[in-house]
């Protein structure tokens, strides 16, 4: 199925583009290969950024892999070592596990050479990357391969897991053991007693306020109710497992 809703951080998604026609413009160079983009227009309106419609696809070809180019989900077919100038190739991504590191919404939407203009920027690592494989120099770093989910390619998205699905950022709980917490995010929790590093929150889980206001009684029903049986470390693994990842710096 393809997925409409929204994009929190830690999502493992499956990502799929079905593989399109396109022209190549220049063979393999430099670990990239480009190709006449079958998907965007070229945004004349555009005062910063101008396009040429060539987009330039990262390409493993061995020995040491820049960041950029390790992160690329595109793929041609054949592959780019066979591909030369003014050929035809299909360019698209196999289906690939991927997990969410950022999420933004632009309103006006970015303007970025081409059409139409990106709403919504996510960030992702594929599987078996995480933060820490890449070097602090890198414009990777901490973020991932930009993904802009409305902007014309036409991916195919599925969430497999979203950790913490019964909790939306901001809200504030009590566990088990009777301390307070803050959810910023799955990996990002505040405890109000100032705990120290490696304190998790222990299950079940008491909802205590969503959106700064006392929470429903439905809501509070929801969590207890999810939070009853499992804990925050098997949540992680059941992560780790799906994206072969850390899921912090």
């Amino acid at each position: 199925m393809t997925y409409e809703g929204d994009f929190r951080v830690g999502d493992v998604l499956s990502v799929a583009c079905p593989f399109t026609p396109a022209r190549v413009e220049r063979g393999l160079t430099w670990g990239h290969v480009s190709v006449r983009w079958p998907w965007w227009g070229i945004d004349a309106g555009s005062d910063f950024y101008h396009w040429n419609g060539i987009v330039a696809l990262g390409v493993d070809s061995g020995g040491h892999t820049p960041p950029e180019v390790d992160a690329e989900l595109f793929r041609t077919d054949p592959p780019a070592e066979h591909l030369q100038a003014g050929d035809t190739c299909r360019v698209g991504v196999p289906p690939t596990v991927v997990h969410v590191t950022t999420v933004d919404h632009h309103e006006p939407p970015l303007e970025t050479g081409w059409l139409p203009r990106p709403r919504l920027t996510v960030a992702v690592l594929r599987r078996g990357r995480s933060y820490r494989d890449y070097p602090s120099e890198s414009h990777l770093s901490g973020a991932g391969y930009t993904l802009h989910p409305g902007d014309g390619i036409p991916y195919t998205i599925e969430l497999l897991m979203r950790p913490y699905m019964f909790l939306s950022p901001g809200d504030e709980a009590a566990d088990a053991a009777g301390r307070a917490w803050r959810f910023n995010g799955p990996w990002d929790w505040t405890a109000f007693d100032g705990a120290g590093p490696g304190t998790v929150p222990q299950w079940p889980l008491i909802l205590l306020t969503r959106s700064d206001v006392p929470c429903s009684p439905e809501d509070a029903e929801t969590v207890a109710a999810a939070t009853a049986t499992g804990s925050h470390e098997e949540t992680v693994r059941h992560w780790m497992t799906l994206t072969e990842a850390s899921p912090t710096p």
